[in-house]
């Protein structure tokens, strides 16, 4: 027979932390703290394995449940001398969720079950406390009835307002145990309104449907939510915990209270907390009440009058000061404590690692190492990588009101606010006369980079996570908002409209790249801080890892930011977003809309020189650091003239006619770009383009060998290869290029030639392209669009139902689809070494500071991950982490 209820109590538990799985975080830890000696409320946990049993099964039991939550109710009357459902003796219990993942809020609660008009009288006398008596029973029919019987929250409050109204008193603390057993008859009146029916008196009808309302509240929609954006499967189900009642509202030797371990804020080892006097948990974080200090030191420092524990319960806080510092040893963390005081007596409800900001996951992962508690490679494993945009990027005050217009995707980290502007000379006028500014754009091109840069943040209201404005923003270190769909932008009117509001130029706005929310007005932000403590984890993360982390720099400012946070070289430099300035993009017009050779060839000369600047200006921030870089990729949309002043601009470059470069603008407009005339296609068609680049990549690292720099070794990537002959026939340019160049300056060069990765076809092909690809660079953006059929600009407005219908569990532009693209990821890494052994390989698309793709990386045996400046820290410490999981796999 299945067990499906496990026992804690009295020093002993059925259960421990280490099944977690099975009886949820709470559960788990309820049977750890029993099995130390700790004061925990005896009790029982139906399993997590039920919860999946029963939505199996049409929401229903298994027949054998019954008798073993029968047994579980003895076992509880036996350790407190009560029986559940008695008259004269009742048993009360609290029936709380508890998935192995900690959802904080996120399912339902019901306290004081059992009670009812016959064993209210019971409580009261055996507490010798009417008051406190009623009080429990009207708590107990509103939680019961809002969790279990649908009937609306507010329903309850609005009759308890009025009543304190009329009666003239401001806290529920001033009611008498007469207004708590008339607003008792008020509430039983509302329930029977809204649902038909009295309010259940048996308490085993009660506790079923308790037990059924926190498993069906694993299915409610916050629960949905939360798992969605932490990525907790749904199969993990939730354990139900049904624990004997302690009542922290039994008068003024009584309280309840949540702390702990350490600051969760700012990770300094000071115990840190609240609690009240003669209140229940809910009361804590309602807000109903104002809740008092813990310790002395944070009362005064917080100016309160009121008492702290530690004087207030000098001998209770004693107790709890001991308790606290054995779990902190125990589970080697900082723990976050639920805990009663009835009369004088402590009681633990709940311990748990505590949730903290990345500054204090640092110290406290860096600090337990000091002392002793744990080993530098766990502090390594124990900071959550993503939690380190925290540190780099401004966040918003999570104190701060946030009046939210609008949402979008989160495109890149960070806070910003200002004055929206609606295109790029105006931004980049506003920020020289001191405004900081909003760019809000339809979408972005590469004629909005003067404005992008000039901008605090950028807004759009089309493209994805891997669209121009995200990846460009994320190069830059901004904060981008893309895909918000629900905007309207009128750029004639130079406004925005969501849902009845319009914003004009000049209105200010508050963008939050790392939850995506566009927020109304200026909102308090809280300024990045790298602490010492960063740096000591970095260097412990650093010595555990084998990847390397390379960086994606197209900018001398972006490879500068990246050697700061440590990257080792650069893993893609995009040539065409080199000629995004306006100076530039003329010039590169002139080379797309030229109808010969020589009219290529024209425009070509004027980039070289610009190009090789660049090289070099990259070859010395490197200083002997690898640079992969990446031929010219643009998709033509991207660099083609859009409006007639455009098309004039290119025209008088080139001493054309206007009209006739219009003509051939549209000859050249592709129905689909990102699958059209670019990467290697073009030195196919144009070898001059590639000859034009091999030569500004090697003069560029002549020169900087004549300046006496460290030796550079080029890399370069071939893109958009599906098949060898196209690599074979570009890379030959390459190599004569080379030759060239080295004859002229007569200086020796070393440089490899590679591919970059990005087409199903080359990844099956990689046995033969590797004979002559000396490395390979998964380029997982546009291989994850080839391999899905998806659109990365377009996907938004698809994904979500998908997500939401659980037919993916996450954006596979955010993190690798690894049963799909990552297949051909390893397909490719398995055939181009059995090829060629020594082949270097590495990622670069933007899975590339993902730590969930990092760990694949590191189970592919890749080489490197390449990612945008900004995520190299990420990068570093995930792929230690993904190091150590690999070890500890193995040895287990």
């Amino acid at each position: 027979m299945t067990t499906w209820v496990y026992t804690f109590g009295d020093g002993k538990a059925e259960g421990q932390s280490s099944m977690r799985n099975l009886l949820g975080g709470k559960g788990a830890n309820l049977a750890e703290m029993s099995n130390m000696g700790l004061p925990v409320p005896p009790g029982f946990t139906i399993t997590t394995e039920l919860c999946t049993w029963y939505y199996a099964n049409g929401r229903s039991y298994p027949a054998e449940l019954k008798s073993q939550v029968e047994n579980g109710l003895v076992h509880i009357g036996k350790l407190t001398g009560k029986v559940f459902g008695d008259a004269a003796n009742p048993l009360l219990v609290s029936v709380r969720s508890g998935a192995r993942a900690s959802m904080p809020g996120m399912m339902d609660t019901i306290l004081n079950l059992g009670l009812n008009d016959v064993t209210v009288e019971a409580l009261a006398t055996q507490a010798g406390d009417q008051r406190f008596a009623y009080d429990s029973y009207r708590r107990f029919i509103q939680m019961y009835s809002n969790v279990v019987l649908e009937v609306d929250h507010h329903n309850f409050e609005e009759i308890l307002e009025h009543y304190k109204d009329q009666k003239g008193l401001t806290l529920d603390t001033e009611l008498s145990a007469d207004d708590w057993k008339h607003l008792i008859g008020a509430y039983k009146a509302k329930v029977q309104e809204e649902t038909g029916k009295a309010f259940p008196q048996d308490p085993h009808e009660q506790l079923w449907g308790a037990i059924g309302a926190v498993f069906s509240s694993w299915m409610n929609q916050r629960a949905i939510t939360y798992r969605r954006l932490h990525q907790i499967p749904e199969s993990w189900g939730t354990a139900v915990n049904v624990q004997a009642m302690v009542f922290g509202n039994m008068g003024e030797t009584s309280a309840t209270g949540v702390a702990f371990t350490r600051n969760p804020s700012t990770g300094a080892k000071e115990l840190y907390g609240e609690f009240l006097i003669n209140a229940q948990g809910e009361d804590v974080v309602a807000g109903i009440r104002t809740p008092q200090n813990i310790t002395e030191a944070a009362r005064i420092e917080a100016k309160s009058d009121k008492p702290s524990m530690e004087t207030a319960m000098p001998e209770v806080y004693r107790q709890f000061i001991q308790v606290a510092e054995t779990l902190e040893r125990h589970y080697r963390d900082m723990q976050d404590l639920e805990f009663t005081v009835e009369r004088n007596k402590l009681w633990m409800l709940q311990t748990r690692n505590g949730k903290r900001t990345a500054k204090a996951s640092l110290r406290i992962a860096v600090e337990l190492a000091a002392e002793g508690l744990i080993t530098e490679a766990e502090a390594v494993s124990r900071v959550d990588p993503a939690s380190l945009d925290q540190l780099l990027h401004p966040t918003i005050d999570p104190k701060a009101e946030r009046r939210v217009l609008a949402s979008g995707l989160p495109a890149s980290p960070g806070a910003a606010q200002g004055e929206i502007v609606f295109n790029s000379d105006e931004a980049e006028a506003m920020k020289a006369s001191g405004h900081k500014v909003i760019l809000v754009r339809v979408e972005t091109s590469p004629e909005d980079i003067h404005g992008m840069h000039a901008a605090e943040g950028i807004l759009t209201t089309r493209g994805g996570m891997t669209s121009h404005a995200a990846v460009v923003a994320r190069g830059m270190g901004k904060p981008c908002v893309s895909g918000a769909g629900s905007l309207r932008v009128d750029y004639a009117a130079a406004t925005l409209t969501v849902a009845g509001t319009t914003l004009k130029k000049g209105d200010i706005v508050t963008i939050d790249g790392s939850t995506g929310q566009v927020l109304l007005g200026e909102v308090a932000m809280l300024q990045p801080e790298l602490s010492g403590e960063f740096a000591t984890l970095m260097g412990w993360a650093d010595k555990a890892r084998r990847l390397k982390v390379r960086t994606n720099a197209d900018t001398p400012a972006d490879a500068r930011v990246a050697v700061k946070f440590g990257a080792e070289g650069i893993g893609l430099c995009r040539t065409e977003h080199m000629f995004f300035d306006e100076a530039r993009i003329v010039a590169v017009r002139e080379m797309i809309l030229a109808d010969d050779e020589k009219g290529r060839r024209q425009a070509l000369a004027k980039l070289l020189p610009m190009q090789r600047s660049d090289f070099v200006e990259l070859f010395e921030i490197m200083a002997g650091l690898p640079v992969t870089i990446r031929l010219l990729d643009p998709p033509l949309h991207e660099f083609l003239p859009h409006t007639d002043a455009e098309v004039a601009e290119v025209a008088a470059a080139m001493g054309a006619d206007a009209k006739k470069l219009k003509a051939r603008a549209e000859e050249l407009h592709e129905v689909n770009p990102m699958l059209g005339f670019r990467g290697c296609r073009l030195a196919v068609a144009y070898p001059e383009i590639a000859e034009m680049q091999a030569r500004a990549i090697f003069e560029a690292a002549a020169e900087t060998a004549r300046k006496g720099g460290k030796a550079v070794v080029p890399e370069v990537m071939v893109p958009l290869v599906a098949t060898t002959a196209e690599f074979d026939l570009v890379k030959a340019r390459i190599v004569a290029m080379a030759d060239a160049v080295m004859k002229e300056t007569g200086t020796k060069l070393d440089y490899i030639v590679g591919t970059m990765i990005e087409l199903p076809r080359a990844a099956l092909q990689a046995g033969k392209i590797a004979k002559t690809a000396e490395f390979f660079s998964f380029g997982t953006n546009d291989l994850t669009q080839t391999t899905f059929g998806i659109s990365r600009d377009d996907a938004a407005s698809f994904l979500n139902p998908y997500l939401a219908k659980g037919i993916i569990e996450v954006d596979p532009f955010i993190s690798l689809d690894q049963d799909g693209v990552g297949e051909l990821v390893s397909i490719a890494t398995e055939r181009g070494r059995a090829t060629r052994p020594d082949i270097k390989l590495g990622i670069c698309g933007e899975h590339g500071g993902d730590p969930a793709s990092i760990h694949f990386c590191e189970t592919v045996g890749l080489d490197y991950v390449s990612c945008s400046p900004f995520r190299v820290p990420i990068a570093r410490l995930a792929a230690a982490q993904a190091a150590l999981g690999k070890a500890a796999a193995s040895q287990a």
